[in-house]
């Protein structure tokens, strides 16, 4: 089922209608006490929280749209997120040992461990088009900031472009070229004893990326027992399964949207959003996931690596250059020379955005998985406490 999201940028999600949680509410009448509206209350917030930040990162501009800053905001996004659904587990301690919560809790754990492979992948993804932003510099070395063009100097920045078409029609037509080179951020980890302890499970888990991992089925594994909670399941745990499963459909659209984005083996965009229009946060989520596809479905991105901005822009203004330089004679006339210069300036362009933004990338990426990781150790001690 799909929701259509209707607001200004300051929408009032103070009423949204007849929620799931006010539903419950009304099945167990006068009966409800001052703890169970607390936890109704803070779960409530935490949904109007995730529908406004997704509310917010759906307003971006389409020429923005999977660009490296809007990717930086939906990571930022996502650890705001997973922060307030940790106070939340740990708030109610107690609830995560008892069934049906011990289930839900324990299925989201597992699903969210599936998502350090995909923060491997992203990883050396960010890593390969960093390989190509090497090319780029080249061409730059060799065409900007000349007083004038010579022959060695076009065919030098002939021969990356070159390289650089062959790096990127490598990356299309193989799924399995950085399997070899994918490794766990754990495996840097430099932290104390007891962190290295705590983290040796997840290592052993995600070492890492073989060279038949899938993305596509990856995704497919996240998503495949995510299920919208019963009523009576709503009850038994007063709301906190809405909780798990609000922080279940941001963590797999966030994987998603990565995948998307960023080049990695066997790429695939089949998975589907179903979200009731009970939860408001749906919406906006929705909307993203509908315009990513639209993106996807555009011919000049269809069999591309990544549909990162950033990539198309390497690839739009990598080709341009090229045709360029091929027709180019020496020596070179005024009228050449100038549009040579014109198609440097757009190289630089997309160069500068990738030299600003693929180390900050990165380092969220890096952040995102240790987060994965220190949420699931600390969500387990919760559960440990509580059966205490």
């Amino acid at each position: 089922m799909r929701t259509d999201f209707h607001g200004s940028s300051s929408p009032n999600f103070t009423n949204f209608g007849r929620s799931i949680l006010s539903m419950k509410r009304d099945q167990v009448g006068h009966s409800v006490d001052q703890e169970t509206q607390y936890q109704d209350s803070e779960i409530e917030a935490f949904q109007r929280q995730v529908a406004q930040r997704f509310h917010e990162l759906s307003l971006v501009d389409s020429h923005e749209l999977l660009s490296v800053s809007w990717i930086s905001k939906l990571l930022d996004v996502f650890l705001c997120c997973q922060e307030e659904f940790k106070a939340i587990l740990f708030n109610h301690q107690s609830a995560l040992t008892k069934h049906p919560m011990d289930k839900l809790v324990f299925d989201y754990f597992e699903r969210s461990v599936k998502g350090l492979d995909v923060c491997n992948a992203i990883r050396d993804g960010i890593e390969q088009v960093r390989q190509w932003q090497r090319q780029l510099e080249i061409v730059l070395c060799a065409l900007d900031n000349q007083k004038s063009l010579g022959e060695g100097q076009i065919r030098r920045a002939k021969k990356a472009l070159v390289d650089l078409a062959i790096g990127m029609l490598d990356e299309k037509e193989s799924s399995t070229n950085l399997g070899h080179r994918n490794r766990s951020f754990g495996r840097y980890q430099k932290d104390s004893h007891s962190q290295k302890h705590n983290l040796k499970h997840f290592r052993s888990l995600s070492w890492s990326v073989s060279r038949s991992w899938s993305a596509s089925k990856q995704l497919q594994a996240i998503g495949s027992n995510i299920v919208v909670p019963k009523g009576s399941e709503i009850i038994a745990t007063n709301g906190l399964a809405v909780a798990v499963y609000t922080m279940s459909c941001v963590f797999l659209f966030v994987m998603w949207a990565l995948v998307a984005a960023i080049p990695c083996q066997d790429r695939g965009l089949q998975s589907h959003f179903n979200i009731p229009k009970s939860f408001i946060w749906g919406a906006p989520i929705l909307s993203l996931h509908d315009r990513i596809l639209e993106e996807a479905k555009k011919r000049e991105r269809r069999n591309t690596s990544g549909l990162l901005k950033e990539i198309h822009g390497i690839e739009k203004a990598a080709r341009f250059m090229n045709e360029l330089t091929e027709s180019i004679q020496f020596p070179i006339d005024e009228h050449k020379e100038e549009e040579v210069r014109k198609r440097v300036e757009e190289l630089r362009i997309v160069y500068g955005g990738l030299k600003d933004g693929l180390d900050p990338l990165e380092k969220q990426v890096r952040e995102v998985f240790h987060r994965i990781v220190k949420s699931r150790t600390a969500g387990l001690d919760s559960i440990g406490k509580g059966s205490e």
